[in-house]
């Protein structure tokens, strides 16, 4: 929270959030340039028009947020318009090989899979928590109390761990 008769300063701000904004939205979205984009359109905002409340870290998250699942609807009805239309394609370059992974790109895969199958709120609290974000800090970003924000981490979690649990996984 910043002091009200303080000016936002969007250069420190900058520095202050934009690598944990980054790390969030990479995580969120497993996309490393959408997350690049949509913390980029966060600051964007933040200068054009700036929060009124001042809390301004939860404020960044929960357009960054927005911008993301904003832009993973608008490509959903991208990819439905293509497959009616398949001719419409851009060709683009053979990605890597088959044997070209990696253990660590296998448990990536993993972890992400596990998160897209959560909610996209359990998705969100879990990996603002994650950000060190409070409670309190949670709830404004998404629109909840902040007695819910423990609830709905615990069951995040519950159904990440059960995601990523070996009997789960045999089971796929």
């Amino acid at each position: 929270m910043y002091d009200e008769e303080e000016p936002l300063n969007p250069t420190k701000l900058f520095l202050e959030h934009y690598d944990g904004l980054y790390r969030y939205l990479v995580r969120l979205t497993g996309d490393p340039d959408m997350a690049a984009d949509a913390a980029q359109e966060a600051f964007v905002r933040l200068v054009e028009r700036p929060p009124q409340d001042r809390h301004v870290r939860a404020w960044l998250y929960a357009v960054a947020t927005n911008v993301v699942r904003d832009t993973a609807r608008a490509r959903a009805r991208w990819l439905t318009l293509l497959r009616a239309s398949p001719e419409r394609a851009p060709v683009g370059d053979m990605g890597p090989a088959p044997d070209a992974a990696t253990e660590s790109d296998e448990r990536r895969r993993l972890v992400r899979a596990a998160l897209d199958r959560l909610s996209w709120k359990e998705r969100t609290v879990l990996l603002m928590r994650e950000e060190g974000f409070a409670h309190h800090e949670i709830a404004d970003a998404v629109g909840t109390t902040t007695g819910s924000v423990g609830t709905m981490l615990a069951r995040a979690l519950k159904k990440l761990s059960a995601e990523l649990s070996p009997s789960t996984e045999s089971l796929r």
